[in-house]
This record gives structure tokens, sequence and C-alpha cells, in this order.
């Protein structure tokens, strides 16, 4: 009976976690939003003129405009030299570089950087992400070789090898992006397909 009641429990408390923290990160998101634009705002309008969430609109607007000029080259040019200056100072070249890397590796601008395939390993297969296939930015070391580099992710931790594999060991896989990193962080339990729909309850 005990057993019962903890695997309930158990499966209650993995299929709220997910809706939980999903609605806390929109939350956080709102509140900061909220907090750091309304107080912006406030210096601007007046006390009368302000409602709750003109911040998080604010915000929303901000960040549309923002891609808009980020469509021209001259904005482009000047973000590449305000990213430079920060590639030179130390401490936060490392930080920034380090988090600039891993938005990149998601970023849909770039079709085949991250691109999901298949590895070849010792008669295993894995699931990988492709990060570079230009020789050019490959160390010296490695151009001379007909290779690519390979993010392997390991499952239920942040973490993975990045590995340089023959072209020949590799070959396309027929996932998204989000497929195959959720298959590969869960070992497969979510398997590829994402669950759209609820399952259907037959009427008795």
């Amino acid at each position: 009976m005990f057993k019962s009641i903890g695997t309930t429990l158990i499966t209650g408390f993995f299929t709220v976690l997910p809706v939980v923290l999903t609605v806390y990160l929109l939350y956080w998101m709102v509140v900061s939003s909220e907090e750091v634009m309304g107080t912006a705002l406030r210096f601007v309008l007046p006390e009368v003129a302000y409602y709750p969430g003109m911040g998080t609109v604010a915000g929303l607007v901000i960040l549309f405009f923002v891609g808009l000029l980020m469509k021209a080259v001259l904005v482009r040019q000047l973000f590449a030299f305000g990213e430079d200056i920060l590639y030179h100072l130390p401490i936060i070249k490392t930080v920034y570089s380090a988090i600039r890397d891993l938005f990149d590796f998601f970023s849909p601008k770039k079709e085949s950087f991250g691109r999901v395939v298949i590895v070849k390993i010792a008669n295993m297969e894995i699931i990988g992400f492709v990060t570079q296939e230009d020789p050019e930015r490959l160390p010296e070391a490695f151009r001379d070789r007909d290779c690519v580099l390979v993010y392997l992710p390991m499952s239920y931790m942040i973490g993975g090898y990045t590995l340089l594999v023959p072209s020949a060991d590799v070959r396309p896989c027929k996932m998204s992006m989000d497929e195959a990193m959720r298959f590969a962080l869960t070992a497969g339990i979510a398997g590829k397909t994402q669950h759209t729909q609820p399952p259907r309850v037959k009427s008795a």
C-alpha cells in the first residue's frame, strides 16, 4: 500500500515539476522586466500615467526594435566592435564568450551550425551536434584532416564532450534540434516525438 502511494506521489511530482518550472521561469522574466523597465518608466512618466504591466510591454518593444536594428549592417558592425572590446577584458571575456557561444549554438540564423548527426564510435552510434565544419576555424593541427567538430551532450546534467570526428563516421539524423537535445539529455526516455496532446481516455 505504502509503495503504491509513494509511486503515485513520485508520478505526480514529475508530472507537475516541468509545468511549475516553466511557469516560474516565465513569471521571473515578466517580473524582472516589469521591475527594471517599470523603474525606468517612472522616471519619465507621471505616477498617475503608469499602469502595472507597462514595464513588461516596454521590454518586449525594446527587444523587437533591437532585433530590427541588428538587420542593419552599420549596427552589426558597431555591435561587433563592442563585442571585440569585451573579448579583450580579463574575466569578462571568459564569461561572455562562453554565454555567447552557448546562445550561438541554438541560434536559428545559423542553418548548418548545430545540425543533428549520428556519430559512429567503436560500433556504437551516438546523437551529437555539429558545432564546426569549416576547416579554417578549427585548430591548425586539425585542418589537414577531413573532420568535423561534434558536441556530444551528457544525459541528465549540464556538460558533454567535444570531439573531432572523421566525416565518414558522421551521418545526418532526421531530428530537430529540440527533439535531439531532449532525447539526449533524458537518455532517450523522452522519445523522439514531442507529446503535443494528452492521451485520450476511453469512455466506459
